[in-house]
């Protein structure tokens, strides 16, 4: 009897045992399945989390493109090297018939009221040449206003967060003697009115705030609608502040002082010039050794070098939303198209048109490898000495290896400076931009691969001070060439080149209605030929 119980009882003990482990089997499956689920539920939010907090980091992998894609007119460029010389005239300045800086217009000599309307601000946003033609902008709507202009004040761009004030890039006590005569100036508000702040502005609607400016409006729309509030509340601010005023019908005299603002008051800081100035100089000189980052020394050659700037705008930015295929595949494609949806949720304006059709207008900004095929077609040679100032290169050393291959003595500000130069720039991208700028200001050639600020800007500074060569790429007719380059002999694209850029060199170019005086300063910011 006991025998049947003990085993009834280990019978027993086995199904119960067996129960347990089914029911833990299935605690460890129910788990796995919710873990799974919350995953599914986690997941997309901290995509969205980790798009909209670090939306330029690694998360969209770059697809790197080791082919060129213009192999044919890169060798044939290479055999045509060993038997054609640079052409002399190619570094030559271009004729600016007769036109140049006007004397009077170096400094004014007009007094001002000696009471203003009140103060008026204005809070900067955008990269370095944005918030410069808003300054330029700034002063002369004072001046229309019979305002007192608190001196602009830069937002914190929520990409390179980069903190940097207007006194940090710009020399204040040059700009603020310089205006002296023009407008009142001040550095802030007095005490009674310092609670309009960007802080104050951001918490609310607020009646001294003007947020609605249009873009590109006439100096009449500034005495309707911020007039009244100056003179009623004493302040007035004005955010945004890019692009807000219009370049026709100006009074007499606004249309020069903004000249006069952007080339003559405006001035970087000596942090800033004097290491522009000592890159320059190490370019420029002959057998030349330097150390750069307390390890590499590179060599220049032994003769005085000239050298090209070349502003490479071609970042993840540029290459996104231009919506443009720069043959990366359907991995570059899917991930741009996802860099853009988290960008500007896939509303760029490209967009409608079709890939081919994108190219045919022009619209796509040259890669480092349409930019060297461009500069060799029209003339430079291997030895010519580029200067780089540029942003990271979408597709990294990859696509830079093909403007190496055809320039090799190939530079930017980081090997051309050491680490303890570079120190007080460090995480100041709107300092660094105005690095670059001084280096192409005053080099002796420059190119922008893209149309944008920064060539706009240079475009027209080096033509007010008559800084020579300065190429202005036909986008249409390049981008067209390119789209044959599987076909085309390499010495049909030489010419068609040299023959589309004959009067796109730098040759002074009349500003026409509803363009910037800030790339076209002639007629406005020049004087002409001396009429005997």
């Amino acid at each position: 009897m006991r025998r049947g119980i003990e085993g009834g009882s280990g019978l027993l003990d086995t199904v119960i045992l067996e129960m347990r482990k089914r029911t833990l089997w299935t605690q460890v499956v129910w788990n796995v399945i919710t873990a799974l689920a919350f995953l599914a539920v986690v997941t997309p939010v901290f995509i969205c989390v980790h798009d909209a907090i670090s939306w330029r980091s690694s998360f969209f992998n770059d697809w790197e493109v080791s082919k060129a894609r213009h192999p044919r007119l890169v060798d044939a460029i290479n055999v045509t090297r060993l038997k054609d010389a640079e052409p002399e005239d190619l570094w030559y300045p271009p004729d600016y018939h007769g036109w140049k800086k006007c004397p009077t217009h170096l400094k004014s000599s007009s007094t001002l009221p000696e009471k203003s309307n009140g103060y008026l601000q204005v809070f900067l946003d955008g990269g370095l040449n944005q918030q410069r033609m808003g300054i330029c902008d700034a002063v002369v709507i004072a001046k229309i206003l019979n305002a007192t202009l608190v001196l602009p004040h830069f937002d914190m761009n929520p990409v390179w967060r980069d903190p940097s004030i207007f006194a940090d890039v710009f020399d204040v006590d040059h700009f603020l003697d310089y205006l002296k005569n023009d407008v009142h100036i001040v550095l802030e508000l007095p005490g009674n009115l310092s609670w309009s702040s960007r802080e104050y502005y951001a918490t609310g609607v607020r009646v001294t705030r003007i947020k609605d400016a249009p873009s590109y409006s006439g100096h009449m729309w500034y005495i309707d609608r911020v007039l009244p509030i100056l003179q009623t509340h004493g302040v007035a601010a004005i955010a945004p502040f890019t692009h807000r005023l219009g370049y026709e019908g100006l009074p007499p005299g606004i249309q020069q002082l903004r000249c006069r603002v952007n080339f003559e008051a405006l001035r970087f800081v000596p942090k800033i010039t004097n290491l522009g100035d000592l890159i320059i100089q190490r370019l420029h000189l002959n057998s030349l050794e330097y150390r750069v980052r307390e390890s590499n020394v590179p060599r220049m050659r032994n003769r005085s070098s000239k050298f090209l700037a070349l502003h490479l705008r071609f970042d993840k930015d540029m290459a996104a939303h231009s919506t443009c295929d720069f043959g990366g595949g359907v991995a570059e494609r899917r991930s741009l198209a996802k860099y853009r949806q988290v960008m500007w949720q896939g509303g760029v304006p490209n967009i409608q048109y079709t890939k081919r059709e994108i190219r045919n207008l022009g619209k796509c900004p040259l890669t480092p490898e349409e930019v060297a095929i461009m500069l060799a077609a029209l003339g430079f040679d291997a030895d010519t000495h580029l200067y780089l100032a540029s942003y990271k290169v979408y597709g990294g050393e990859a696509r830079m290896a093909h403007l190496r291959k055809l320039f090799p003595n190939l530079s930017n500000k980081f090997t051309l400076a050491t680490a303890a130069e570079l120190e007080p720039f460090k995480d100041k991208s709107s300092q660094l931009a105005a690095l670059d700028y001084h280096v192409c200001l005053y080099s002796d050639a420059f190119i922008s691969a893209s149309r944008g600020n920064m060539h706009n800007a240079l475009l027209g500074h080096r033509a007010y001070e008559h800084r020579g060569t300065t190429i202005k790429p036909d986008m249409v007719l390049l981008q067209q060439l390119f789209a044959n380059s599987s076909f085309i002999e390499y010495e049909d694209f030489q010419d068609r080149v040299r023959v589309g850029h004959q009067n796109r060199m730098g040759q002074l170019t009349m500003r026409k209605e509803m363009q910037a005086i800030y790339t076209y300063p002639a007629p406005d910011c020049m004087c002409g030929p001396d009429p005997r």
